[in-house]
């Protein structure tokens, strides 16, 4: 009797299984095709109105990364209607722990190149930032594969237990061995990612001061004002509190005038309206305030203070310079003294008088300026 043929076996299975299999497959091929043709485009439409990155990424992710993988999983379903040779089960099994492995890895990638653009390379302002940044992100991506492989051959069997176990005595002892080089690195990672400073700007470390060069993987470079380089590792700097000017919004000026006790009280009255007049009257400036504030030594002490808008250190010379002018003219038409260090010394000279005894006579004043 003649077998029929959806019931005829080929290879362990009936002509109805495979039928079933690749029928289950188109179908989910159709389903998948579909999506991605129609509702996709709807998805990507959605997200470009919106105000936030994340969907778009989350729709481009879909596109890149979960077509591929759906295609996969749907093959994977269909097969599940034939009864295989345990060879070709073990090769299937082999190909998906490495397919998905290699989907999740890229997954991943994506997920951190997004972290590292809506975050990082958005708010880097010059492009040696935004290279040291990719070179970061490189060794995020490094890392990642690393893991997938070690995440991949452990699935497929391998035993790679003491092959990590010595990986790891070794890395202590590398790790001890290149204890300094370490934490400059990730001191490194600490100043490109937090950026307390950038090329250009104009640092002050301790007692030493001049404008970044270069920020590398073990040390900074600064040119002094002097104009020799400064080199700084990068363990130095992130431990140390360092001051950047070049972020300076304004500059706080605080200086005093010093003139002398025989100034006249409506005079003295007069100074602090009048600096404070002179400094209102100079652009990109903020006046504070202007007191008598304390008797000196030898002088009449006012201090002043006011702010210079920006970091220019040449144009707060500049408005300094112009300021010191504008006090000496001034002073110079009201005939008010500048103070300097005086010294008065007093001489006595010994004299007898009538009964005898010696007797101081003082002696004219004497003053030494």
């Amino acid at each position: 009797m003649e077998v029929p043929f959806f019931e005829q076996i080929i290879c362990g299975n009936e002509v109805t299984d495979y039928f079933l299999s690749v029928s289950t497959f188109l179908f989910l091929l159709i389903v998948l095709i579909s999506f991605k043709k129609y509702a996709l485009p709807k998805l990507q439409t959605f997200a470009k109105s919106t105000r936030t990155t994340v969907d778009n990424f989350l729709v481009k992710l879909l596109e890149k990364i979960g077509f591929p993988l759906y295609i996969l999983a749907a093959f994977f379903l269909s097969i599940q209607f034939l009864a295989l040779h345990v060879t070709v089960q073990k090769t299937l099994r082999v190909i998906g722990i490495i397919a998905v492995v290699i989907l999740s890895a890229n997954c991943l990638t994506y997920v951190i190149n997004y972290g590292f653009d809506a975050y990082f390379f958005k708010k880097s302002g010059s492009r040696i930032t935004t290279r040291n940044l990719k070179s970061i992100l490189r060794i995020f991506k490094i890392i990642v594969w690393c893991l997938a492989v070690v995440f991949a051959l452990d699935n497929l069997g391998l035993e790679i237990s003491a092959v990590i176990a010595g990986l790891g005595i070794g890395g202590i002892a590398i790790g001890l061995a290149a204890q300094t080089i370490l934490k400059d690195l990730f001191s490194h990672l600490a100043i490109i990612l937090d950026q307390p400073f950038e090329i250009g700007d104009f640092i002050i470390v301790d007692d030493l001061m001049g404008v970044v060069e270069h920020i590398g993987i073990k040390t900074t470079r600064l040119r002094s004002l002097g104009g020799e380089q400064l080199v700084f590792s990068n363990t130095d700097l992130t431990d140390s509190r360092v001051r950047n000017y070049k972020r300076m919004e304004r500059r706080r000026v605080l200086f005093t005038v010093n003139v002398v006790y025989q100034t006249p009280t409506h005079l003295l009255q007069e100074i602090p309206t009048m600096i404070e007049k002179i400094i209102k009257g100079i652009d990109d400036t903020e006046f504070d305030r202007a007191h008598f504030c304390k008797f000196g030594d030898f002088s009449l002490i006012i201090e002043v203070v006011f702010y210079v808008i920006g970091n220019d250190y040449n144009k707060y010379m500049e408005i300094m310079q112009y300021i010191n002018f504008a006090i000496k003219r001034e002073f110079e038409q009201r005939s008010i003294s500048f103070a300097y260090p005086t010294q008065s010394i007093i001489l006595e000279k010994a004299l007898p008088d009538s009964d005898g005894m010696i007797k101081k006579n003082p002696l004219p004043k004497t003053s030494i300026g």
